[in-house]
């Protein structure tokens, strides 16, 4: 049997901080869903929080919805390439942090929102964690990766392959992102870990009733809740 290898703090700063270095596509499997976790927005938000805002293009759109921006991720080379990427939002305040130990105010803001990033967290301590700081009212948006556990995953894992082939090259002309993007990706993927769709959906249950579970296409699910 093959040993997977273990993921630190460490290892996981310094897979992203070299995946920062690298040209990234216009088009990916979480900037698909962008439209659908934008749509959940609430009106008027004054406060946004995003965990794991990678190299910020998420941040952007968020910055057109709400009056202010926190992006926080672990990553200093994500950080660095965010600013460059938004420098016509003045209102996004990136910070280079562990979002477990960051401290946050409580019940502070109108939407909390993360992107592939809460597969490397314990996800009990994390939610508790972003229901502590949402507002009455605000909303958690989350769009991550599972892991297979029912015949029907095996089916919408399969039909992904070839649809997302056929999106990547009508978005931007390729087939699949390039080598080095995939060598990046692929070593940090050996140590990654998921839970399945059953499973987070009773850890929702009692941490966030009431939240909305969906299982999309291209390996994601999303939860949606409101506070």
């Amino acid at each position: 049997m093959v040993r997977r290898p273990v993921q630190t703090l460490e290892s996981i700063r310094s897979d992203f901080d070299r995946i920062a270095l690298l040209p990234s596509d216009t088009w990916d499997h979480n900037s698909h869903y962008y439209m659908y976790l934008l749509s959940h927005i609430p009106d008027g938000c004054e406060r946004i929080l995003e965990i794991g805002c990678g190299t910020g293009e998420f941040s952007n759109l968020l910055a057109r919805r709400g009056k202010n921006v926190m992006a926080i991720d672990l990553s200093p080379q994500m950080i660095h390439r965010a600013r460059e990427h938004t420098q016509l939002h003045s209102n996004i305040d990136f910070v280079a942090a562990d979002v477990m130990t960051y401290e946050f105010p409580k019940n502070h803001f109108d939407c909390i929102a993360t992107l592939t990033t809460i597969h490397h967290l314990p996800l009990e301590k994390i939610l508790k964690k972003i229901k502590e700081a949402l507002k009455h009212g605000g909303v958690f948006l989350c769009l991550d990766l599972y892991q297979q556990s029912r015949l029907s995953d095996l089916f919408i894992d399969a039909a992904a392959y070839p649809m997302s082939r056929a999106f990547r090259f009508i978005k931007t002309g390729k087939l699949k992102p390039s080598k080095a993007l995939r060598d990046a990706y692929g070593d940090h993927g050996r140590s990654d870990t998921y839970l399945t769709v059953p499973e987070i959906k009773r850890m929702c249950a009692d941490i966030l009733p009431g939240a909305l579970v969906k299982r999309h296409l291209f390996w994601r699910y999303s939860i949606v809740w409101k506070k």
